[in-house]
């Protein structure tokens, strides 16, 4: 039997979604015409197309999922994941600037879960390193969340 992770953790600009959150879009977002979610000029907000199936899938298989994200725009990135319908697959969400070790330290804390059975996904290799060192398994994701780049993370944390 391959061993799981206990905690998967995704960062939000182009991790979850292709921009970034404190000067790509201007909140408050709302949901639109045909029920899109668009931002205060009515621009709609788009995201990486496999990332609310891949939030259900591992939602459902059991996963507790957390956000780390180090935007300024924190209000604007929880109302984003709320709009979105995302925000109910989250156990932990930890949106402030600085550091994601900072991040880290409050979800291990709040779950009692330690960093070698989590995964993180993060875009910036600086954040993968940092949250390396913890002991997590960081994954570097180059074109957003899709069930490959999950398949293949769960897949090598298995193999540890």
């Amino acid at each position: 039997m391959e061993k799981k992770p206990k905690i998967l953790v995704f960062d939000l600009d182009y991790t979850l979604w292709p921009f970034w959150v404190d000067t790509h879009v201007d909140p408050p977002f709302k949901k639109g015409l045909q029920n899109k979610v668009v931002d205060a000029h009515g621009r709609t907000v788009h995201y990486y197309s496999h990332v609310p199936e891949v939030l259900k899938q591992l939602s459902e298989e059991g996963y507790e999922l957390g956000v780390a994200s180090r935007t300024t725009e924190i209000k604007g990135a929880k109302q984003l994941l709320d709009v979105l319908g995302w925000k109910k697959y989250f156990n932990y969400i930890e949106i402030f600037p600085g550091c994601k070790v900072a991040h880290f330290s409050n979800i291990q804390k709040s779950s009692n879960v330690d960093y070698k059975d989590m995964i993180f996904f993060d875009d910036e290799s600086r954040n993968i390193v940092d949250v390396g060192k913890l002991g997590v398994h960081a994954v570097l994701v180059q074109d957003g969340v899709n069930r490959r780049v999950v398949e293949d993370a769960l897949g090598s944390f298995g193999r540890q």
